[in-house]
């Protein structure tokens, strides 16, 4: 049987940022992919749907900066975030943040991003493997024995190969993930139950449409958010700009949401009164671009979809985990990451920082032949990060169009008596609003300290 030091499940980023690091440091290391086609690469590759895009402090936690890259990843420079309710909105310009980044964001082929870091992983040393499927783990904790390894890997067309360390990085759905959790979980429990795509994640869908040039150059600086003006917690539509004039059009929502269930339908400015379901997310984006831009043009003619982007024809749909993150049973050799992991968020939409940050750590930790202190070790470098994830998610549970406006009015006042830098706290503490939102915060935050924030603790694993 073929061994390696280090198995890694998942070629994403946070596998491949776990690739790097455990090869950069010696160990052998094998990353299994099992690939999906996309318009706009050759050849099968990682499941490469853009998010957002990467904000200033973000380039400070995947560590990782922008002047590394290829030629043809970064697309813009971003100078704001735009969020817009029913009635009201408010302009962001400044995280406040400390960062070593001198602009607001920016957004990046996230397709050319992967590619390139898979070719960062390889020529530290790393094998990358595409189009090889995982069927499953069989584990041991007995490390000491220098016969059987502590994890073997099974694969579609019958391989195996055996691994001292498994990382696992095979994003929200957790195909390989829930199969390796669940051995380590008390009898009755079971990780595809606790930790079952509706319940945890998200759906989102996008296009790729080319704008009007004087409506992208108004764009091309700022990702837009669309608040309450679709039901469902955590569910917006957004406008992020690429290049060319190209723009990527599309919506979070949580999945099998019954319209049935919504209260105050009628307020919500993307439903109509005849819908008897959900809409589909295509209905959706039509509606946001018709709201906020038939009036000047003809959305077929003028807002086209580039169909030579995205995984088919100008669109792709994918899961994004919904805020809370999982520990790993680290006893075992076995550490999560990234999106598997749920360090992705539909708050935010996207992760590519927090999924980089963790491959890395774990990465590191594998190849120094240890990974007892990953839990703790990924706690400090994103664990303020996630808990305002997860902070701003439960604020707005509830929230209805209503509330989103209120908000944003509020926000706008504040950000109005004290600079652009939301987070600062004499930012939110700028007027009886601020204070307000500033109590509410943390009243939420210190909570979920207090409680915990993970969906599924170090604790409840059994060996």
């Amino acid at each position: 049987m073929e061994r390696v030091n280090v198995a890694i499940v998942g070629g994403g980023p946070a596998g491949t940022a776990a690739a790097h690091a455990a090869a950069e440091d010696g160990a052998s290391t094998v990353v299994f992919e099992k690939g999906v086609p996309r318009a706009d690469r050759e050849g099968l590759g990682p499941d490469s749907t853009d998010a957002a895009g990467i904000l200033d402090y973000w380039v400070d936690i995947m560590d990782i900066h922008p002047d590394e890259f290829d030629d043809g990843i970064l697309y813009q420079h971003l100078e704001r975030a735009e969020f817009i309710g029913p009635n009201e909105f408010c302009t962001i310009k400044r995280t406040g943040i400390d960062s070593s980044y001198d602009h607001f964001g920016y957004t990046f082929n996230r397709a050319a991003f992967d590619d390139w870091m898979r070719e960062r992983a390889e020529t530290a040393g790393a094998e990358y493997r595409t189009g090889v499927r995982v069927t499953g783990v069989e584990s041991t904790l007995d490390a000491d024995s220098s016969d059987r390894p502590r994890h073997v890997v099974s694969l579609a067309n019958g391989d195996s190969l055996g691994a001292d360390f498994l990382i696992l990085a095979d994003g929200p759905q957790r195909t390989v993930t829930n199969g390796v959790l669940d051995s380590y979980l008390p009898d009755g429990q079971k990780a595809s139950e606790l930790l079952a795509s509706p319940k945890v994640n998200h759906i989102a869908y996008q296009e790729y449409r080319r704008f009007p040039k004087e409506v992208f150059e108004e764009l091309n600086t700022s990702i837009s958010f669309w608040w309450g003006l679709m039901p469902g917690h955590t569910a917006y539509p957004w406008v992020f700009p690429n290049d060319n004039q190209v723009c990527r059009v599309g919506l979070t929502m949580p999945i099998g949401l019954d319209i049935d269930a919504v209260e105050n339908r009628e307020t919500y400015a993307l439903l109509e009164p005849e819908d008897d379901r959900i809409p589909q997310g295509a209905t959706y984006i039509r509606r946001l671009l018709e709201r906020e831009w038939g009036d000047e043009y003809d959305i077929d003619e003028d807002f086209p979809l580039v169909e030579d982007r995205g995984k088919r024809g100008g669109t792709e749909t994918y899961s994004i985990s919904s805020t809370k993150p999982i520990e790993s049973p680290v006893e075992a050799g076995i550490a999560v990451t990234g999106g598997a992991m749920g360090t992705t968020s539909a708050f935010h939409e996207g992760g590519d920082h927090v999924a980089i940050r963790t491959g890395a750590i774990a990465g590191e930790l594998a190849a120094a032949g240890d990974l007892s202190t990953y839990n703790n070790r990924w706690a400090e470098a994103i664990g303020d990060e996630l808990l305002r994830n997860v902070t701003f998610a439960e604020l707005c549970r509830d929230y209805g169009p209503t509330d989103w406006d209120r908000t944003f009015k509020s926000v706008r006042g504040m950000l109005a008596a004290d600079g652009s830098s939301l987070l600062k706290k004499r930012t939110l503490r700028s007027g009886l609003s601020g204070a307000k939102v500033l109590y509410k915060y943390t009243k939420q935050k210190r909570s979920l300290q207090k409680n915990g924030y993970v969906q599924l603790s170090v604790d409840d694993y059994v060996y």
